[in-house]
């Protein structure tokens, strides 16, 4: 069972740019050529490396963190940029499966409705 855009709640982490976004793209199976990822309306799909890093709780620290690659439905605002504090707008996650050399590969895909500054 796959189960797909799933809504995440992300109040308990700071989330820093780590790679700035752009527009998502991958490689034609039949041309070798890359192209963009639309939208089924044909709108572009954007890509962006966030660091997720747990906030502190009563004074503890946060533990560690870890980068996360977010697909975004609407294009960034030029103010996102590397080293940017930021917020997802609707964050989901979806589970995927393939198998890959007659291995099973799983995990979660990131995908948000946008992005903006925190705060």
């Amino acid at each position: 069972m796959v189960l797909r855009n799933i809504p995440v709640l992300l109040d308990g982490y700071k989330l820093m740019v780590s790679e700035e976004p752009q527009m998502k793209t991958r490689e034609n199976d039949k041309t070798g050529e890359s192209e963009v990822v639309t939208d089924w309306n044909g709108a572009p799909q954007y890509v962006v490396a966030l660091f997720a890093k747990p906030l502190p709780v009563d004074g503890r620290p946060g533990g560690k963190g870890a980068e996360i690659k977010v697909t975004l439905e609407t294009e960034p605002g030029e103010e996102i940029s590397d080293g940017a504090r930021v917020e997802l707008v609707n964050p989901r996650v979806s589970h995927w499966e393939n198998e890959l050399g007659g291995r099973m590969m799983s995990g979660l895909s990131w995908k948000a409705t946008g992005i903006k500054l925190a705060g």
